[in-house]
């Protein structure tokens, strides 16, 4: 069988191994395939996912300055509470993490805030976002 769909966004990094590390402690993620693509530059290449649907995250090591997603881009975890998403704000803080909120949008954005990872990419962990059963109303699940 072959994936349809929405599989996997792929972001670039300078270390695989710290950002493997950042996914899996602030967006309870896991490496799933890792692999040394062949060719002159060795390129590694990690798919990491939360194993709740077929999407993966896929980090490309690439030496050079990578791409960003900065501003209000960026990828989004939803939490199981918001005390969650406080409790793991205030580690990235504590270990010097740029961060950003939390906010409180109200419905159906729900309760918010960014932690930027050591590419500098962001991440925002939420509570309250109603997506899924946004997409059930409007006959999408």
């Amino acid at each position: 069988m072959h994936d349809i769909g929405w599989t996997h966004v792929a972001l670039t990094t300078r270390d695989l191994r710290k950002s493997v590390a950042f996914y899996e402690q602030y967006a309870d993620m896991h490496a799933v395939h890792e692999r040394k693509d062949d060719g002159e530059k060795g390129t590694r290449v990690a798919w990491l996912t939360d194993a709740r649907r077929a999407f993966v995250l896929v980090l490309i090591e690439e030496p050079a300055d990578p791409g960003r997603l900065s501003g209000l881009t960026h990828l989004g975890i939803g939490c199981a509470s918001r005390e969650l998403v406080d409790q793991r704000l205030a580690r990235a803080r504590e270990e010097g993490l740029h961060t950003e909120g939390p906010h409180d949008s109200g419905y159906p954005v729900g309760y918010w805030a960014f932690i930027r990872d050591p590419d500098g990419h962001n991440l925002e962990l939420s509570y309250g976002q109603e997506i899924g059963l946004t997409l059930a109303r409007a006959g999408g699940e």
